[in-house]
């Protein structure tokens, strides 16, 4: 079982929590390569991504450095951003997180063998507002703690998945990549064009699970706060 990972990240001026979000990907994927694509940011995202970039020249420490390409997008969606990151993947799994979230589970000898099966897995999340974990509402009700195959959303009358923490295999992201003309929800239309050509989408909160912190940027976000 390969179990290396290609971490795509997509940032403008994450500076507060991008480094959490590659801590935590250091702290559960022991093999793993991180490509952020960043949108024009203007403040030290970058720098603090860099930080955990490793020196071929130097040995030791290992596990507390990665390998970090930064694609630099100026024409931005989500959908030519996520498509631009897996171009630059090198890894055959890979690990859709946004530069806001945190890994808190991820049982990776659990969720590769689940690939083969599922054309995308996608992980439970625990809204935090300003640090203060609150209720599941709205949106947040479809992270529940059931396993769910092809979740059907019915507040939006279709399926859901969400990209703020998902895995793919690379070749899967290729034949079915995403919608760059959409400004948002392209992980929903994705994962409706899956069931349609009669793929599966998994929902797994047993062993993939992020902490979703707020920013007022973050399109999950919009009209909270």
């Amino acid at each position: 079982m390969k179990d290396e990972f290609s971490v795509i990240i997509r940032c403008k001026n994450e500076e507060r929590w991008i480094g959490h979000t590659i801590q935590s990907v250091l702290d559960f994927i022991p093999h793993n390569e991180i490509v952020i694509v960043d949108n024009n940011s203007e403040d030290n995202s970058i720098e603090i991504a860099n930080s955990f970039r490793r020196d071929p020249d130097l040995s030791g420490n290992n596990e507390h450095y990665t390998d970090v390409t930064i694609v630099k997008l100026s024409s931005y969606t989500p959908g030519i951003a996520l498509n631009l990151g897996v171009k630059n993947c090198r890894y055959e799994n890979i690990l859709l997180i946004s530069s806001h979230c945190v890994l808190k589970k991820f049982n990776i000898e659990e969720l590769i063998p689940k690939l083969d099966k599922y054309a995308g897995i996608f992980a439970n999340q625990n809204p935090l507002y300003r640090g203060k974990r609150i209720n599941k509402r709205y949106l947040w009700k479809n992270f529940s703690d059931t396993e769910t195959v092809d979740m059907y959303s019915d507040m939006e009358d279709r399926h859901f998945f969400h990209n703020a923490g998902a895995i793919f295999k690379r070749e899967m992201l290729i034949k079915y990549p995403f919608n760059e003309n959409l400004v948002g929800k392209e992980d929903r239309y994705w994962a409706n064009n899956i069931v349609k050509n009669k793929e599966h989408t998994l929902y797994d909160p047993i062993n993939f699970e992020i902490d979703h912190y707020y920013t007022s940027n973050g399109n999950t976000w919009k009209g909270v706060g």
